[in-house]
């Protein structure tokens, strides 16, 4: 038997034997070298992701991301939207509205000429003569169009069956309309013409789609 002191062991002495060794404690620096580098590598990976997130803020992806979303939802409510037809009141019937055929023109035989082709045309004529004192000679266009207030919808059928008028309203009592002849009137509107022109009105076309 003899008495050793292994180094780092305090001078303390210890006995060897055959079956039994000293204990030897671990060194305590490995272990704060592996918690720091578990702490380096934490720190790059902060480091790491805040890089990422400057990059987005400041190169603007977000920002193309967020646009792309909205413009994406943009054309799919463009894509959904249905333009729908305005509301609008049915226009009468020829047949529906009496129409006084006066002539301020000195042509003659004007008045009763036209009123017999409006008649063909399904209007129900009322007077046929010459224009009062107001209209007589004073009218420089083709015609004009005379009615009450509020009779936009008689007015606006007779216009499809002659063009280059104007619309006045006086304070009539019935709601009869006047067709006053004027200086250029030739004829009226060709027959095929006036029904393309009346399914026009009774119909207006579906207004387009919003530009997306």
């Amino acid at each position: 038997m003899s008495m050793l002191t292994p180094p780092g062991m305090g001078g303390k002495k210890y006995r060897v034997t055959g079956d039994r060794h000293p204990r030897m404690r671990r060194p305590r620096h490995r272990r704060r070298i592996v918690l720091a580098a578990a702490a380096g590598i934490c720190a790059l990976g902060l480091v790491g992701w805040g890089t990422l997130q400057l990059i987005d803020v400041f190169g603007g992806t977000s920002g193309k991301a967020q646009a792309a979303e909205k413009g994406t939802d943009a054309k799919q409510k463009c894509a959904t939207a249905t333009p729908t037809r305005p509301a609008a009141a049915k226009p009468p019937a020829p047949s529906d509205i009496t129409v006084n055929v006066l002539n301020a023109t000195p042509r003659g035989g004007l008045a009763k000429r036209t009123a017999d082709e409006l008649e063909k045309r399904g209007f129900d004529i009322g007077k046929v003569g010459n224009a009062p004192a107001a209209y007589d000679k004073k009218v420089k266009n083709n015609g004009v169009l005379l009615g009450p207030s509020g009779a936009d919808g008689p007015l606006k059928v007779l216009a499809t069956q002659l063009a280059g008028t104007r619309q006045e309203t006086d304070g009539r009592k019935d709601r009869s309309v006047d067709l006053i002849i004027g200086d250029t009137f030739q004829d009226l509107t060709k027959a095929k013409d006036a029904e393309k022109a009346l399914a026009a009105l009774a119909h207006p076309p579906r207004p387009k789609a919003p530009a997306c």
